[in-house]
């Protein structure tokens, strides 16, 4: 039988409206049968979880055939509940989902609700993570431009692309993400830049302006210093985003972690070794310490093995930079 702790948290995961964790739960609870010998009833689970996954999967949308290699369509399962940020960023990615959510109503008093957004902040914070709760909180499906493959060397080919992105953004109402922004919306002033990339900005600015759809455009950079001034005002709302503090890397690994915590985890030092890691890392520690844990046929995760896993990213981290 499922622990108390697993119950409880299986719960409250189904009431946040957080499936993914909620899978992710019922797995640790199959493995946790399985341990305890019941291995049709694990099985059984197993089953359960993988079905559901497999009906809930992504729903690839069809796209002019132009822009299938351009845009990756999803239907987010990501609620507000698993993103994990300083409660005032949290308080403004609110405020977008809410005025979406009222968009008629301000529509009547002549306002139109928050709907370009600009982030900003090193890889692995949760800029991602936040288009995705943009999508699942506003029922919207989330559209992801793959930038890299937008530009080409081709005079007029990039800006002709983007021409057929918002219209498709005006066609189809919701969250499309531009990552990587930089890549297109770099200062024009800048002495290596080329006449048709200042183009392309130009004409990025110019349908930005245009548009008047009710999707919610977010584009995403780690490079603020490389965007163009001029690209600033065209947003709602500009969100910096940052390496995670104290509090909030807590959450993140009790999040994660869940009932494979023990009673006297010791977080002064597993907090400590999470110091200066992003997000998308103290996530990949917690998941690959939960891994170890299930392969050693163990019910509990050591503060020694998660402090492990940490430092493993903290030098891979460490490698990339240099």
């Amino acid at each position: 039988m499922a622990t108390a702790e697993q119950i409880k948290s299986l719960i409250r995961s189904h009431f946040s409206d957080d499936t993914e964790r909620f899978n992710t739960l019922a797995l640790q609870v199959a493995a946790y049968e399985a341990q305890q010998g019941h291995g049709a009833v694990a099985h059984d689970i197993r089953q359960i979880v993988d079905k559901a996954r497999r009906e809930k999967g992504s729903k690839i949308l069809k796209f002019p055939r132009d822009l299938r290699t351009l845009v990756l369509s999803e239907e987010s399962p990501v609620p507000m509940a698993a993103l994990v940020l300083p409660k005032k960023l949290q308080d403004r990615i609110k405020r977008i989902i809410h005025e979406y959510r009222q968009r008629d109503k301000l529509k009547t008093h002549g306002l139109s609700h928050r709907r370009k957004v600009l982030l900003i902040g090193p890889p692995g914070t949760g800029k991602t993570m936040s288009a995705k709760v943009l999508a699942h909180e506003a029922r919207l499906p989330l559209y992801t431009i793959q930038v890299d493959k937008l530009v080409t060397k081709f005079m007029g080919e990039t800006s002709a692309k983007l021409r057929q992105i918002f219209e498709l953004i005006q066609e189809e109402t919701g969250v499309y993400l531009f990552d990587e922004f930089d890549a297109i919306g770099g200062e024009r002033t800048l002495e290596n830049d080329v006449g048709e990339m200042r183009r392309v900005l130009n004409t990025f600015l110019q349908f930005i302006d245009q548009d008047v759809s009710d999707s919610l455009i977010v584009a995403a950079t780690n490079s603020p210093k490389l965007l163009d001034r001029a690209l600033y005002r065209r947003f709602d709302d500009v969100l910096y985003y940052d390496q995670p503090g104290a509090n909030d890397r807590r959450s993140l690994i009790q999040n994660i972690l869940g009932p494979f915590m023990t009673p006297r985890f010791d977080w002064k030092a597993v907090v400590a070794e999470s110091e200066g890691l992003s997000h998308a890392e103290i996530d990949s520690a917690c998941r690959d310490s939960i891994k170890q844990t299930l392969l050693k046929d163990q019910k509990t995760i050591k503060a020694s093995l998660l402090r492990q896993m940490l430092a493993e990213r903290r030098e891979a981290h460490q490698g990339d930079r240099g």
